[in-house]
């Protein structure tokens, strides 16, 4: 827990102190309180978890769901909005702002079940983005606000628009989009 507060205290502009992050943050207590959730959801009381995930929404405005994989150091910031779909896949020291959906979009022509996107180690995920689907963001790419994202987007690029489309990053991504 000191190690995800730590975290957010270096990626938050606001310099907020480790008490600030602790009583105030509702993104902290959102992905605290999904740890919990899916400890029991893999205990089999899924039920349980969902009902204590829909009173973790309700406390911090945040809904992700019990079953979602979450890596180490997820900062929400100002995450009021934010939702987390069952499949979805988030890797390390991600950033996801207020207003983003990692969604999914059905059930057919899923594979192996999975509906919702992955978001890749270091991504960050601008305010009120769409992510739908089984897509990935690649490693350290940016979504740019309100940005709706269906198809994969490479590591270090940066995404932009309805439909969501490679701006910039490394040479690779240039040559993506």
């Amino acid at each position: 827990m000191s190690g995800l507060i730590k975290s957010i205290q270096e990626r938050d502009p606001a310099q907020p102190t480790f008490a600030e992050v602790l009583f105030a943050y509702n993104g902290f207590h959102a992905v605290v309180l999904h740890r919990m959730n899916n400890f029991i959801w893999h205990l089999g009381l899924k039920a349980l978890a969902r009902a204590l995930a829909n009173f973790a929404r309700f406390l911090t405005g945040i809904e992700i769901h019990p079953e979602a994989t979450i890596g180490k150091n997820l900062f929400i910031d100002h995450g009021t909005g934010v939702v987390i779909g069952q499949t979805a896949i988030i890797g390390d020291n991600v950033t996801i702002y207020h207003g983003v959906t990692l969604g999914g979009v059905g059930r057919s022509g899923t594979v192996n079940g999975k509906r919702h996107p992955t978001v890749e180690t270091g991504a960050i995920i601008g305010a009120g983005a769409q992510l739908l689907g089984d897509i990935t963001i690649g490693e350290g790419a940016k979504i740019g606000a309100n940005s709706v994202v269906t198809t994969d987007i490479p590591a270090h690029a940066t995404a932009i628009g309805i439909p969501a489309r490679v701006v910039g990053g490394d040479d690779k991504a240039r040559a993506y989009g």
